[in-house]
């Protein structure tokens, strides 16, 4: 989140909320992944609440470790595998399945790219401007190229789906983006995962749209 602790943590307890709301609107296995995406962001978003509180209480230790991480594995080596399968599961058609499992593909190249970085490679969070950053050492021209396979990973899919009102959920995200990227490109970690939680809560209207509705036309 990208205000202050108090807003990481009301805004992550509201999505939680929500998520759990969600949860009733799953009515098969196979939607299970896709239902539970609010509630990973809520989560998400409380854990960058306690790393605001120990950024400013200025004693780093073990807990601002575990915070910073979560947040971090949660959004960059999570979500690029996690959307494109959850997304995968509701999937109906031959070629629509075939995109998206090599969107999984691509996005698990990007997972393992970040896991090994948050391995072996240094992040500080640090708090500027009213914004956490999350300084780092990563190979910079290689980040970018890994950030786009992010992007392909994370939003295509959205679009790929054959689930009704997918597409607007696609939308929403893909201009969450943008703005994140054009006015707050130093934070864009913190501050898109923010915008991408917020509107993760039209995951409980889409899966609302699926009970007892055929998915389009297979492709």
């Amino acid at each position: 989140m990208c205000f202050s602790a108090q807003a990481s943590f009301a805004g992550g307890a509201v999505i939680t909320v929500i998520g759990v709301a969600t949860l009733t609107k799953i009515k098969k296995p196979s939607q299970a992944p896709f239902g539970i995406i609010p509630l990973i962001f809520g989560l998400q978003q409380c854990a960058e609440g306690v790393l605001w509180l120990t950024l400013k209480s200025g004693h780093p230790g073990p807990l601002q470790d575990a915070a910073t991480y979560i947040f971090l594995i949660t959004a960059l080596a999570i979500w690029p595998v996690f959307v494109p399968l959850s997304v995968w599961l509701l999937a109906s058609g031959k070629n629509r399945r075939k995109i998206l499992a090599g969107l999984m593909i691509t996005g698990g190249i990007v997972s393992l790219f970040y896991i090994y970085c948050l391995i072996f490679l240094n992040v500080q969070p640090e708090i500027q401007s009213f914004h956490i950053q999350y300084a780092n050492d990563y190979p910079g021209t290689l980040v970018w190229v890994v950030f786009i396979l992010y992007l392909a990973a994370t939003i295509l899919p959205l679009f790929v789906s054959s689930v009704k009102r997918m597409w607007v959920f696609g939308i929403l995200i893909a201009v969450s983006c943008l703005i994140t990227g054009v006015f707050f490109t130093q934070y864009l970690t913190s501050v898109w995962c923010f915008f991408a939680a917020l509107i993760s809560i039209a995951v409980y209207w889409i899966l609302g749209g699926l009970a007892g509705r055929p998915a389009r036309t297979p492709v």
